[in-house]
This record gives C-alpha cells, sequence and structure tokens, in this order.
C-alpha cells in the first residue's frame, strides 16, 4: 500500500538564507572535487608513474566511493539525521583532504580518495536531497538549476586553479588549497538550517532501512541518462589535458575550457530552467543532449583553440545544463517521502559514470587515441538521445507544461 505523506510548507521565496549556505557549501565541496579530479591522472603518472589504466583507476576511486556512501545514506540519512550526518561528512571530508601530503605510495593514495569520496557523498546527499525543501515548488526546476550553478562554479573555477596552483607552485599547493576549501565547507555548513524532511500522514513513523530500499525504481530510468552522460563528461575531466599536450595546445587553453564552460552555464540558468518549468521536460532534455554530443564531435575533429572554446560553450549548454534538468525529473517522479533515494539514485549513477568513465576510458585510449574516443563518446550520446526517449520522453508527462505547479 502507498505511503502518503505531510510535506512541509515550502518557502515563498527562493533565495533566502538557508539556500544560499547550502548552495556555498556545496560550492566548497565541488571545488575540492574538480581540483583534484583535474589533475589526480597527471599527479599520479608524474609521482608514482602510473599507467592510464591507474592513473584512471586513482581518478575513478574518489567517486566510487561517492556511490557507496550514497547507497546507504540516501535512505538512510533520515535515520541518522540530516544535520548530523552533513556536518560528520564534512568533519571527515576535511580530514580526508589532509591525507593527501601523507600519501606516499599509489596504493595509498587510491584508499584516500575512496575514503575522500565516501564523505563528499554523504554531505552532497544530505545538500542535494535538502535543497528541494528550500525551493517553492513551482520554481523547482529554476531553483534546481541555480543550486546546481555551486556545482558549475567549482567546474569552472577549480580546473582552472588546479592547472594554475601545479605549474607554478607544484601539486603539494593543490592539496593545500583542498584543505582550505573543506574548512570554508564546513563552515557554512554548521550555519546552515535543513529543512525537515516530509513525515508520513498519521504519526510520525520513521522509514525503515532495507537493502531494496537503496534505489528508487521510479527514479532509476531517467537517472541511467545520466549515467551515460556522466560518463562521456568523465573523458572531458581526466583526458583533456592530456589531449591538449598531445596536439601542442597550452595548458592556458586546456583551462579555459572549464572557464567558458562555467560562463556558458551559468547563462544559460536563465533560460533553461524556466523553459523547463514551462514547456515540460523534452523541450529541454532533447535540445541539451543534441548539444552535448556535438561538443564531444567537435573536440574529437577540431583540436585548436578554438575547437576547444567552442566545444567549452556547446558542453555547458548540454551536459552542465543536463544535469540539474534531469534531477528536477527525477524528484518529480516520486512521492514527497522519496526523494532522499530519488536524490541518491540519480547521483548514484552520475557518480557511476564519472567514477568508471576514465578507468573504461583510460584502458581503452592506446587503442582509440584521443581523437578516437571523444568521437566514441558523442556517438554514446547519440545512443543517449534514444534512451531518454525510450525510458521518459515518449510518456505524456514529459511532454507536459507548468511541470512544478
Amino acid at each position: 500500500m502507498p505511503t502518503t505523506s505531510t510535506v512541509p510548507p515550502g518557502p515563498s521565496r527562493l533565495w533566502g538564507r538557508d539556500f544560499v549556505l547550502a548552495s556555498l557549501t556545496n560550492l566548497f565541496l565541488a571545488m575540492v572535487f574538480y581540483l583534484l579530479v583535474t589533475a589526480m591522472a597527471l599527479y599520479t603518472v608524474d609521482r608514482f608513474q602510473a599507467s592510464d589504466a591507474m592513473s584512471g583507476l586513482a581518478v575513478g576511486a574518489y567517486v566510487l566511493g561517492a556511490v557507496v556512501s550514497r547507497l546507504g545514506f540516501g535512505q538512510a540519512m533520515d535515520l541518522i539525521g540530516r544535520r548530523r550526518l552533513l556536518i560528520g561528512a564534512l568533519v571527515a571530508f576535511l580530514l580526508a583532504s589532509t591525507l593527501y601530503l601523507l600519501a606516499d605510495t599509489l596504493a595509498l593514495l587510491i584508499a584516500v580518495r575512496f575514503v575522500h569520496g565516501i564523505a563528499f557523498g554523504a554531505a552532497a546527499t544530505v545538500l542535494a536531497a535538502s535543497v528541494i525543501g528550500l525551493i517553492p515548488r513551482h520554481r523547482r526546476s529554476e531553483g534546481t538549476g541555480w543550486f546546481g550553478t555551486s556545482t558549475t562554479a567549482g567546474s569552472a573555477f577549480g580546473p582552472l586553479l588546479a592547472f594554475q596552483l601545479t605549474a607554478a607552485f607544484g601539486f603539494d599547493s593543490l592539496f593545500l588549497a583542498c584543505t582550505v576549501f573543506s574548512l570554508f565547507g564546513l563552515a557554512t555548513g554548521l550555519l546552515v538550517r535543513l529543512p525537515a524532511p516530509p513525515a508520513p500522514d498519521g504519526g510520525t513513523t520513521r522509514p525503515r532501512f532495507s537493502v531494496r530500499g537503496m534505489l528508487s525504481p521510479q527514479a532509476l530510468p531517467v537517472s541511467i541518462v545520466i549515467l551515460l552522460a556522466g560518463t562521456a563528461f568523465s573523458g572531458v575531466l581526466a583526458f583533456l589535458n592530456g589531449y591538449a599536450q598531445q596536439e601542442g595546445i597550452s595548458p592556458t587553453v586546456a583551462s579555459s575550457f572549464f572557464l567558458i564552460y562555467g560562463a556558458v552555464l551559468v547563462a544559460t540558468r536563465f533560460v533553461v530552467g524556466p523553459v523547463h518549468d514551462r514547456f515540460g521536460d523534452n523541450a529541454a532534455v532533447v535540445p541539451l543532449l543534441v548539444s552535448f554530443m556535438a561538443a564531444l564531435a567537435v573536440l574529437s575533429a577540431w583540436p585548436v583553440p578554438a575547437g576547444i572554446f567552442a566545444s567549452a560553450a556547446l558542453a555547458a549548454v548540454g551536459f552542465g545544463a543536463l544535469l540539474t534538468s534531469l534531477q528536477a525529473i527525477a524528484v518529480t517522479v516520486v512521492p514527497p517521502l522519496q526523494i532522499g533515494v530519488a536524490t541518491s539514485t540519480y547521483f548514484i549513477m552520475l557518480d557511476l559514470g564519472i567514477g568508471l568513465g576514465p578507468v573504461i576510458l583510460g584502458a581503452l585510449l592506446p587503442v582509440t587515441g584521443y581523437s578516437g574516443m571523444y568521437l566514441m563518446l558523442a556517438c554514446l550520446m547519440a545512443l543517449t538521445i534514444g534512451v531518454y526517449w525510450l525510458v521518459h520522453g515518449r510518456r505524456p508527462a514529459a511532454r507536459r507544461r507548468s511541470r512544478g505547479s
């Protein structure tokens, strides 16, 4: 028998104190993630002479830790308490950030990455599930998009800062910067007031933990779309710098990819969220998937500075905006009590794509080369358009207007 629930009254405005603090906390988490993910492959080669496959594993271990964390905490966070879990995860995140300087073997580094990912997954899951309660329901897609802008800023400035720090001061400065941003995240996390989760009607019975409840069946189909898109984007995150070096493109140009990506994505927030809320899922998602496919094709065929800049803009319109549009769908197709598990399901699939992608693509690189890899990923996105239509786009709800009202 379905469980009914009582949803706490939503806020009357979007830009409240706690929405801003939650977004700042998410920004600092994202800065650490992107500082590390763009430099880790090069660091393992430079420090430990790692192979492409092992450097991909070092990149992916963090995200695999996040997947393990989301599997457990997506359902259990309301049993533990959202604020208690958030603060504990942020403390662990800070401690893990300090351990990179002490990891003197590749095996130890991979272990640190895995533990760091567990802390990241717990904190990010609580924030993503809780922020829904800080957004007016009729502005859910728009508000989710603006919250996602904190991740966007991390994806733009994190890689740029990583390139600049490692070029000027070496990798130790990168790890120190991660520690500082982790400290900032803990500070803002201590200040944010999380909304109460929805409670069942007729009582305050707490949900029971079960293995079957770790994933949301309703949110899983659309989450498969972000799994495929995340796999494609992992090729950009982990291997763009190596591609640029091979083609004789300066690191400054390569790092500018993420700066352009972030700037264009912030601009799209003024359009994509309102279009999604007003005209429905397909009006937003299908063009975004096409744009990301084009970004990967351009990156494959045009490995010059102008091509990298064009690819960055297309990827921002595509993958960057796609992240929050699909998340808004995932939390809309479930009852209020299951928003936490739906959010966790969505990010588990995203993390699997970004985490396993570098491992798989690193193993394929000797065969495909960089250009061939990006062409293969463009073909994957063409397939993803069909997958989206099959699992969600052909349904009447995907074409419905004013979906958040």
